[in-house]
């Protein structure tokens, strides 16, 4: 019977990627129906290499390690940034993808992923049900860019917020210390939407003097008034701190970054530079000093400062995923919606995935205030329950002691 199951993850790590993992791999240990557990090592590209290891023998008998698990950041079975063709283009991959299933005997396919893993997820879908193969196939959701459709928010949105919210909380402190007058820009990822740069706005202690100056790529970036708004906050407060997105683009659709000209496997550009491109602006417009910082792929990772709630969504999230797949739903990716801020709550569901796939979710329009560079009280109550609770990181020697096991 082909009632084993395969799992993989795919695109850029979070701190709760493997949250959704643990959920997986724990509601199949606790199911009667379900066969071995493996995971593809490097996602569907691992997947293709044959590079399968065994999830079953792993955790049956060690549930700490499944614990431990649920609380380690980046991800457990490794990544990949590999593009399927159509079928109807090349179904080389698929045929080998769907070899790979029949001599594991894998009935349960789980990816877990962002924007295009959902794509990869609805295209294997379709290839496995035109050959009329009984493979479950379902997307588990996960971005720290927070841009999938349908699902309010993504696992490993609320970690990575809650880590740019710390951070700029603490850069706002350290660039009002001196009694100079002084511009800190911090670039944040996101190349289409503004959620993860949106979330500095949570940063500012009670009472504090100053508070970021924001920039989405969702509105047009305009020199002239970017840097009047810099020019009035240092004459205020003595300093300035702007949050920038690493997608920012101006009125032309330019991005105002360095693009180095290459693309990924996926079609999109690799920016490098809208830090130090804003320093520039604001070194020769305003004559202070001023000094950029590249967040990088710290915020994507962060474990240490990783959201409770977080966590706990993703965990559900890929625990619900199991019992879709085992009630006969496929091509579907599981989601949450939330129906209440105060108190917060959310309620779990479904949707096709070929809803999903492709699609970019930016920040509302009527959720910026594009004269203030800043964003609306709307935003300010979406985020806060995001980032609330703080999880138990076991310490060895003084450093986090998540699991890390090495793949060869």
């Amino acid at each position: 019977m082909n009632n084993n199951i395969l799992i993989a993850q795919s695109g850029g790590p979070t701190a709760a990627i493997n949250a959704a993992l643990a959920g997986i791999i724990t509601a199949a240990l606790e199911s009667e129906s379900a066969g071995e557990i493996f995971g593809g090592v490097n996602g569907v590209q691992g997947i293709l290499e044959e590079k399968i290891i065994s999830l079953t023998e792993r955790f049956a008998d060690d549930p700490d390690a499944l614990r431990r698990l649920k609380l380690t950041p980046d991800m457990y079975l490794k990544s990949c940034r590999y593009k399927l063709k159509k079928p109807d283009e090349d179904d080389s991959d698929y045929v080998r993808l769907t070899e790979v299933f029949e001599k594991y005997n894998i009935g349960m396919f789980f990816y877990i992923g962002g924007n295009d893993s959902m794509d990869t997820v609805a295209r294997i879908k379709e290839f496995t049900e035109n050959r009329g193969l009984n493979i479950k196939v379902i997307g588990v959701p996960k971005t720290i860019d927070n841009d999938l459709i349908e699902i309010d928010h993504t696992p490993g949105f609320g970690s990575a917020a809650k880590y740019v919210a710390t951070t700029l909380r603490e850069v706002l402190i350290d660039t009002g210390l001196y009694p100079i007058e002084n511009v800190t820009v911090v670039e944040i990822m996101g190349r289409d939407s503004g959620w993860l740069t949106a979330s500095a706005v949570l940063a500012p202690p009670e009472n504090f003097p100053s508070e970021p100056i924001i920039c989405l790529p969702e509105t047009p970036f305009d020199k002239d008034k970017f840097i009047d708004r810099v020019r009035e906050e240092v004459n205020r407060a003595g300093f300035a701190v702007v949050a920038a997105s690493e997608g920012l683009r101006d009125a032309d659709g330019e991005y105002i970054s360095a693009n180095t000209g290459a693309l990924d496997k996926f079609g999109h550009p690799q920016l490098s530079g809208t830090a130090s491109a804003l320093t520039g602006i604001i070194r020769d417009e305003l004559g202070c000093k001023v000094r950029g910082i590249e967040l990088g792929t710290a915020q994507r990772s962060a474990g240490h400062i990783a959201s409770k709630t977080d966590i706990e969504e993703s965990f559900t999230l890929g625990s619900n995923a199991f019992k879709y797949a085992e009630s006969g739903d496929s091509g579907i990716m599981a989601l949450l919606r939330r129906v209440g801020d105060d108190p917060y709550e959310v309620e779990y569901g479904a949707v096709d995935v070929s809803k999903v796939a492709n699609a970019v979710k930016g920040v509302p329009k009527d959720w910026i205030d594009e004269n203030n560079f800043t964003v609306t009280e709307e935003m300010v109550r979406y985020l806060r329950p995001l980032i609330v609770g703080e999880e138990s990181i076991e310490y060895k020697d003084g450093l986090p002691d998540y699991l890390y096991d090495r793949h060869n």
